[in-house]
C-alpha cells in the first residue's frame, strides 16, 4: 500500500516497510495489544541496522508508530502520523461486513463495495477461492486492541511530527486533530488534504510532497 510513496521518496531517501502482526505476509500472532506493535517495530528497527530514521504509519500504524516514538525516543528523528487519534473509538463492523471468500477477484471486488480499492493490495488466491492476505477475525481482535486514551504516549514523543488529516476523513476529526496539535506545541504541525481516511491513497502526489517536505525541513 506503500509503495507508490516508496517509490517517490527513493531517489533521495532508503524506505523501509514492514507488514504488521496479522497482516499482509506476516504470521497471524497470539496476541494484537499495543505493547506486542511497538515490541515489533522495535525489534525490526533493530534488524535493519539503520540507526535513528523517521517513521511513518496510517491509521493503525499511525498509533504504532508514536507510541514507538514515545517508548523509544532515541531511535526516531522525525514522526510522520496519517490520520488517527491520540484517542482512538475503532467500529470493526465494517470488518466484519467484509467478505470470507468469493469465487473470482472480480467478485471479492464487487463484495467488498467502495472499500475496494483500498484493499486490492491485499486480496489472495486461495484453495477455496478469493479472500484477504489478513483474517477478518484476528482484525477485529487487533482493531479492538487498538481503541482507547493515547495521549500520554502522543505527548511524550519529543520528536519534530507532521500529522496528516483527511479532510473528510471518519477517524479523525479537525478538532481532535488541533488537540492533539496543541498539546504538542512547538514540535507537531498539521497538514490536511480534501480526502478521506486513506490520505496516501486519495492524493498520492499531495502526501508524498508533504512527506518529501516535511523531512527535508528538518
Amino acid at each position: 500500500m506503500f509503495a507508490p510513496l516508496a517509490e517517490a521518496l527513493g531517489p533521495r531517501w532508503r524506505v523501509l516497510a514492514l507488514d504488521q502482526r496479522g497482516h499482509g505476509e506476516s504470521d497471524r500472532a497470539p496476541a494484537y495489544g499495543r505493547d506486542g506493535y511497538v515490541a515489533d517495530v522495535a525489534a525490526f528497527h533493530r534488524h535493519v541496522g539503520v540507526g535513528p530514521a523517521a517513521v511513518l504509519g496510517h491509521s493503525l500504524g499511525g498509533v504504532n508508530a508514536y507510541q514507538y516514538a514515545a517508548r523509544h525516543p532515541g531511535q526516531v528523528t522525525a514522526l510522520i502520523v496519517e490520520d488517527i487519534g491520540a484517542v482512538v473509538d475503532c467500529d470493526w463492523g465494517f470488518t466484519l461486513r467484509l467478505p470470507r471468500r468469493a469465487p473470482t477477484r472480480e467478485a471479492l471486488a464487487a463484495a467488498t463495495g467502495p472499500a475496494a480499492p483500498y484493499l486490492a493490495g491485499s486480496f489472495r488466491r486461495r484453495r477455496d477461492g478469493w479472500g484477504f492476505s489478513f483474517d477478518i477475525d484476528h482484525t477485529v481482535r487487533s482493531q479492538k486492541a487498538l481503541n482507547g486514551d493515547h495521549w500520554d504516549d502522543w505527548a511524550a514523543v519529543a520528536c519534530p511530527t507532521l500529522l496528516v488529516r483527511g479532510a473528510r476523513s471518519d477517524e479523525l476529526s479537525a478538532g481532535h486533530a488541533q488537540q492533539m496539535i496543541a498539546r504538542r506545541a512547538g514540535c507537531a504541525r498539521l497538514a490536511e488534504l480534501p480526502t478521506g481516511h486513506v490520505v496516501h491513497h486519495d492524493a498520492p502526489d499531495q502526501f508524498a510532497d508533504l512527506v518529501r517536505g516535511f523531512l527535508s525541513s528538518g
